[in-house]
């Protein structure tokens, strides 16, 4: 393995050296206008230079189809990095169904470069063909299609595709040899169902909602479930007598400082990798630090466009990998 790894993970070290540090958000951050901060990232040759993108979705999605057009160019088997692209095939699933069921086709709905693409997914729903989906996906796309079309209800058509998207992730995780991937799985649906237990406590979800939503992890789901229903302040004691601790911290400070934490749970398990030159592992963390590279220019752009102050929006700024 070390041989096939190893002129991936030179370039990879070489790419690293473009990435954002803390103090290059920093200096994003400081400029004034969302139209300083378009021409900030832009002079750092975001967007490409044969492209003339003056909107930051146009910019950014530039940037994570070339982040996996470089891994492409890498590495011959993307096999290896299914777990990573499965959160955008399942939203994909989600925007498929409401497209097929409503007619939803002026909106940029699906991520790109998902395998079966999203306007593929569609097609497939609109003809119920399911077989022509991956294996793994035919039973809970006929679900939540189901669901959708005789109940109207959207968010039990998430939740059910959002159910099985964490279930798809977690075994992919058990599944892979290498132990970041295995690290990574881990850690998306840990943080996924806290996310989901913090959420319920604000909005009153009831336990069969929470419980349909939430997939089995290192957590005690009945545990975790019993304390969102009583409420935010319970959720943050269970969270002080786990291994996520720093969650509830987070939380007792603010909803946006809870999100960071969640964000930041993936930079902290891929950091190790920085000393890593023989193994995908490497190539693992570049990819999931340039997605949270631009995942944070996005929320700095944001944060602008809507003229939030400044503290509000260095609030909400992810850790950087490098």
């Amino acid at each position: 393995m070390a041989k096939d790894y190893i002129y991936a993970v030179a370039r990879v070290r070489s790419l690293e050296m473009s990435l954002f540090s803390g103090a290059t958000i920093e200096q994003l951050l400081a400029e004034k206008k969302y139209e300083d901060c378009i021409r900030f990232i832009k002079d750092k040759g975001w967007g490409g230079t044969e492209a003339d993108f003056s909107a930051a979705d146009d910019i950014l999605a530039y940037e994570e189809a070339k982040t996996w057009k470089t891994v492409k160019e890498m590495v011959p088997d993307m096999s290896e990095f299914s777990v990573l692209t499965l959160p955008n095939v399942y939203h994909n699933l989600k925007s498929a169904i409401k497209v097929a069921t409503m007619g939803e086709v002026n909106a940029k709905v699906f991520f790109d470069g998902t395998e079966p693409s999203g306007e593929k997914m569609t097609d497939i729903i609109k003809r119920t063909a399911y077989e022509e989906l991956p294996e793994s996906m035919r039973a809970v796309a006929k679900e939540a299609y189901e669901s959708f079309l005789h109940t109207g209800d959207g968010q039990l058509c998430d939740i059910i595709i959002d159910r099985a998207a964490l279930k798809a992730i977690k075994a992919a995780g058990e599944a892979s040899k290498e132990k970041l991937l295995q690290d990574y799985a881990r850690t998306y649906v840990d943080v996924s169902v806290i996310r989901i237990a913090v959420r319920s406590a604000k909005t009153g979800k009831t336990s069969e909602f929470m419980k349909r939503a939430m997939e089995p992890c290192s957590l005690n789901i009945d545990k975790l479930v019993q304390a969102a229903l009583a409420g935010e302040d319970d959720v943050i004691d269970y969270l002080l007598q786990t291994e996520y601790k720093e969650a509830g911290e987070a939380l007792k400070t603010s909803s946006s400082a809870f999100e960071c934490w969640c964000d930041n749970q993936i930079i902290e398990t891929i950091k190790p990798q920085k000393y890593n030159s023989f193994t995908i592992g490497a190539i693992v963390a570049y990819i999931l630090a340039r997605l949270n590279e631009i995942k944070t220019v996005r929320i700095v752009l944001s944060g602008k466009e809507n003229h939030l102050p400044e503290d509000a929006i260095r609030e909400r700024i992810r850790e950087m990998y490098v």
